[in-house]
């Protein structure tokens, strides 16, 4: 797996996430919330299965 997520998109999958997961546990939000887990690995490993389908690539490393 090569990384395709550059530091700002990882920080703001992380944010969404921590987000997410916390107005769930709050009640603000239905067990939908628990989604909020996706962006949070995502941002932890640097890589979007998603993205690699679709060709992107927001990581500026080339390798």
């Amino acid at each position: 797996m090569k990384t395709n997520e550059g530091t700002l998109d990882r920080a703001l999958r992380a944010v969404a996430g921590v987000g997410l997961l916390g107005a769930t546990a709050a009640g603000m939000i239905g067990p939908w919330g628990w989604i909020g887990v996706v962006p949070l690995l995502t941002a932890g490993i640097g890589w979007c299965p998603l993205y690699t389908v679709l060709g992107i690539n927001t990581c500026g490393l080339k390798r």
